[in-house]
């Protein structure tokens, strides 16, 4: 994987240093399944709006919970297991089945009729082999660059990852409408597939983690008194805990129904989560040469972003700004994202880092499905407008409400040669130091 740079006139295509073997694979991996995944919420949506007439924002939001409820219950195991076993191969494992869940899902959709119990076990079984993959995607990017160039290499990472989710979503609408949901399916299958062909050709990291450790209980336990010891890392995890379940039931359920129902279809919501990746791209830039000094107090800037979205279908604006506000919010997400990433590096030692990520995404996607399966309830009780409303108000109010833990305000970016220092403990960090929990991780 090479950075484009611009001297004068001239352009040339750089391969840098910090850019390991690990790093490029990792990265067109993900590159080759986030187009998939991109475009599979929107087939999925559409997929069970279009097998019943009678369907709705309610069956749309039990689909979407199904498969978070396995994503919650074993990412704490699937951290685990990251931390015992080679990462690569846990990679593989789940990216080869999420490959075939995807198939089987993709094959009921274009040549049966399928139940909704049928649509909702397949979507778990997407869930679980997510749970497995993202605490292990994490601990192999965070290890394959040195901390002096982290800033610019999750930067390069995000932008890579998030062209590719432009593409999928905007590909990924127009296709469901075109071929249909299925098909799109059968195409994430695919990049699954091509994804963990990659992924079982990165190297294997070295020696010093194998699976003949304490048990998994006991690590688990060290996971959760290491978590617990950092204030600004639960209070961030708690507040994405409920932000995430609004954010969700906003693009995965309310944004399929109001495309369906007043913006033309999937093809203008898919434009609408291409409109959120390209944003997320575009500050990709800014943040590969912006280090702020207090990385958390700059990032949850960026937060108080995520409510546009949900604001402006609530307002029941056309497509164009609809479009706006989700660029806007994708922009936030990197700015918090890889601050978030750089402070997880900096603060965890490397032997904890995917249990890290697994209480991290436990604690983040816990209510996701709370929030999807009570996203049809509460726009049956409340409306679709008021619903929407009060996904924007709650977004606005943690944004504001984490920045009373002191720790979130102070915490400051390490210098490189205090980098030994700052993570030659675990219990580091709690006041002064830094560390994601954005959203719901492709494979």
């Amino acid at each position: 994987m090479g950075v484009w740079q611009v001297h004068g006139r001239a352009v040339t295509f750089l391969d840098p240093a910090w850019a390991g073997r690990n790093y490029r694979v990792q990265t067109a991996a993900t590159v080759v399944s986030g187009l998939g995944n991109a475009a599979a919420p929107i087939a999925t949506a559409f997929a069970v709006l279009h097998s019943d007439p009678r369907w709705g924002s309610a069956e749309v939001g039990y689909v979407t919970a199904a498969r978070t409820v396995p994503l919650v219950v074993l990412l704490l195991v699937g951290g685990a297991v990251a931390d015992r076993l080679p990462r690569h191969l846990v990679m593989v494992g789940a990216n080869l089945f999420n490959a075939g869940s995807q198939g089987v899902l993709a094959a009921l959709v274009l040549f049966g009729h399928p139940s909704l119990w049928a649509l909702m076990v397949l979507s778990a079984a997407g869930g679980a082999g997510q749970a497995f993959y993202a605490p292990a995607a994490e601990g192999v990017i965070l290890q394959a660059v040195p901390a002096e160039h982290a800033a610019k290499a999750f930067s390069v990472f995000k932008m890579a990852v998030n062209g590719a989710s432009i593409g999928g979503a905007a590909l990924g609408g127009v296709l469901v409408a075109v071929v249909g949901p299925g098909w799109v399916l059968a195409a994430d299958a695919a990049c699954f597939a091509v994804a963990a062909a990659l992924r079982a050709g990165l190297e294997p990291e070295g020696p010093g983690r194998s699976p003949s450790r304490p048990g998994l209980v006991h690590e688990l336990l060290v996971g959760w008194r290491e978590f617990t010891a950092r204030r600004w890392l639960w209070a961030i995890v708690v507040q994405f805990g409920v932000m995430n379940a609004c954010v969700l039931a906003v693009e995965a359920v309310y944004g399929p129904v109001v495309a369906e129902d007043r913006m033309g279809g999937a093809g203008a919501w898919g434009v609408a989560m291409a409109a959120l990746s390209v944003g997320m791209v575009a500050a990709g830039p800014l943040m590969t040469r912006w280090q702020p000094r207090r990385l958390l107090l700059v990032g949850n800037g960026g937060v108080f972003l995520f409510g546009l979205p949900p604001l402006a279908l609530a307002l029941g604006w056309p497509l164009v700004p609809v479009a706006l506000a989700m660029f806007l919010a994708g922009a936030g997400t990197t700015v918090f994202v890889v601050g978030w990433m750089v402070t997880l590096q900096q603060e965890v030692p490397e032997e904890l880092l995917s249990r890290m990520s697994a209480y991290d995404s436990f604690g983040s996607f816990a209510l996701l499905p709370l929030g999807t399966a009570l996203a049809g309830p509460a726009a049956n009780a409340f409306g679709l407008s008021g619903a929407l409303w009060g996904c924007a108000l709650i977004c606005a109010v943690l944004a504001g409400l984490v920045l009373l833990v002191p720790e979130v305000r102070r915490l400051e970016r390490a210098v490189p040669e205090a980098r030994a220092g700052s993570a030659a403990g675990p219990g580091d960090g709690a006041g002064a130091g830094v560390v994601e929990a954005a959203a719901v991780t492709s494979g």
